[in-house]
């Protein structure tokens, strides 16, 4: 039984999608989208650089710690960024809000350009950083949920699988498109400045992206949906308490945490910033090779976000993401140890063309997991709500699971590697949350591929 719609007048998807173009609103949501992962993701690629500009020289570790801490707090904030944002959403309408978490966004970053150094201010650089990342974490806590509901509440059932991955696309483009322009960046300057300011130039960069963005999203109408519920005046009141305070709502919220977007979570950020982290960390290799290694991995791998997100409009949405925590969980531990067979510190600092093209194999089957977890994630959440509180109630176990669980896999996997001495300590933490999803999700997650949100 459809338990997200079943009480909403269902318009005809026929009257209202001759005044709109799908194509266009998915292209719209997800260019802006991408840029404000682009925003969030530069941070990340460049933890170790900014770790000697923003805290004491001569401890080199706890810098480091230190920055990947600040780095999860942007993660951790945006389960809050959801609540905010997401309330934003379903009492005001999803352009709107739109608007404003990339602003947010937008100016944080390019303010983190900015910032002045550890020499410089003391003590005052890395609490402005903190703020700085806090921000950029309360505007992605409500970006992602808008997109994905805004294009959704536009598309035809039987296909919001395919179309909603689109979407998906975007955080993975959002991670190559900042290691494309951090390389560009690097090659052009050279390492010496590279390493002292020219970091600072794809944070600046930032504001280019924004004014883009922006001009983009304010030329798009507000989601049908949502606007006929509206216009009916059966919009939420209250939605943070209407989606958590409903004990029934509540449970598909808890669901949809711990049978899902946690494990999708760690999936995703394993498979991609853990091991571009192992990589530079763990086996040697160059901050150059390292992010090129990724890169390829990433673009031979996105189309299956689109493969993965129509297969689940024939399968479902269930099967798909629970067996790509169940791969991860059993691979990771074989995976990474071959990675190190491949290339250790060992062999030197050189990565020869087999070694590199046999890690970016291991990297790409890591990705294939993320295109599995990742593709029909928005779509299932979606689908289980109903519009009036839909932005909210999806927002919080998606960012509680990728901002919470997931954005704690670099510093908690760094830290049990430091604390062990066992460079393989890192992934207990991944697949251990993998395995917890796979088993919840497969005893009570319900299948959502058939739920209708128009009168067909």
């Amino acid at each position: 039984m459809d338990v997200s719609q079943t009480l909403e007048n269902r318009p005809s998807y026929g009257d209202a999608s001759g005044k709109f173009s799908l194509w266009r609103v998915v292209s719209a949501s997800s260019a802006g989208t991408l840029i404000e992962w682009y925003d969030f993701y530069i941070f990340g690629s460049l933890a170790t650089i900014i770790s000697r500009h923003f805290f004491p020289a001569g401890h080199d570790m706890a810098a480091l710690l230190s920055t990947l801490a600040i780095f999860a707090t942007g993660f951790i904030v945006r389960p809050f960024g959801a609540l905010v944002f997401g309330r934003i959403g379903d009492l005001v309408g999803r352009k709107y809000t739109f608007l404003l978490t990339l602003a947010i966004m937008g100016g944080a970053t390019f303010f983190i350009g900015l910032l002045p150094s550890y020499e410089t201010i003391g003590i005052f650089a890395p609490i402005l950083l903190v703020a700085l990342r806090l921000l950029q974490g309360l505007a992605l806590g409500g970006e992602y949920g808008g997109a994905a509901t805004y294009i959704a509440e536009h598309c035809p059932d039987g296909k919001r699988g395919f179309y909603t991955s689109f979407i998906q696309t975007t955080a993975t483009l959002g991670l190559f498109v900042s290691l494309g322009v951090i390389l560009a960046v690097r090659f052009g300057l050279g390492e010496e400045s590279f390493s002292q300011w020219g970091w600072r130039i794809p944070f600046l960069l930032s504001l280019v992206l924004f004014l883009v963005s922006y001009y983009i999203r304010i030329r798009m109408n507000e989601s049908p949906l949502f606007a006929k519920a509206k216009s009916e005046g059966k919009t939420s009141v209250n939605p943070i308490r209407e989606s958590f305070g409903n004990p029934a709502n509540l449970k598909l919220v808890l669901l949809a945490l711990f049978g899902a977007t946690a494990g999708q979570g760690v999936v995703w950020y394993t498979g991609q910033f853990y091991a571009l982290y192992f990589l530079q960390t763990q086996l040697g290799v160059s901050l150059v090779d390292s992010n090129i290694i990724i890169a390829i991995a990433l673009i031979l791998g996105t189309p299956f976000f689109i493969f993965f997100g129509k297969l689940s409009d024939r399968i479902g949405r269930k099967p798909i993401i629970l067996t790509g925590c169940l791969l991860g969980a059993l691979t990771y531990f074989p995976l990474y140890m071959a990675m190190y067979q491949v290339k250790n510190p060992a062999m030197g600092a050189e990565v020869s063309l087999v070694q590199g093209a046999l890690l970016v194999g291991i990297v790409l089957i890591q990705v294939l997991y993320v295109t599995m977890v990742y593709g029909p994630i928005a779509a299932f959440l979606v689908e289980l709500f109903p519009t009036r509180i839909r932005y909210t109630s999806m927002s919080l176990p998606y960012h509680i699971g990728n901002g919470v669980f997931g954005g704690l896999v670099p510093f908690t996997a760094t830290a049990l590697v430091a604390a062990t001495g066992n460079i393989y300590a890192g992934l207990v933490y991944p697949v251990a949350i993998a395995s917890i999803c796979f088993v919840v999700g497969l005893l009570f997650l319900p299948q959502t591929h058939h739920h209708r949100f128009w009168d067909n």
